[in-house]
């Protein structure tokens, strides 16, 4: 099995993910890799 994106994000926190919603707004086919929730710390502990 092969899946191909445009674009990886390694990481999904503050700057992750609104990189990836970006990318995806562009028309690129993108990942996001986290090993946590989305969001980071910030978001969902405070």
């Amino acid at each position: 099995m092969s899946t191909q994106f445009d674009v990886l994000i390694i990481g999904g926190g503050p700057g992750g993910y609104v990189a990836a919603i970006r990318a995806a707004q562009l028309g690129l086919k993108t990942a996001v890799v986290e090993r946590e929730a989305l969001g980071g710390v910030c978001l969902n502990w405070g």
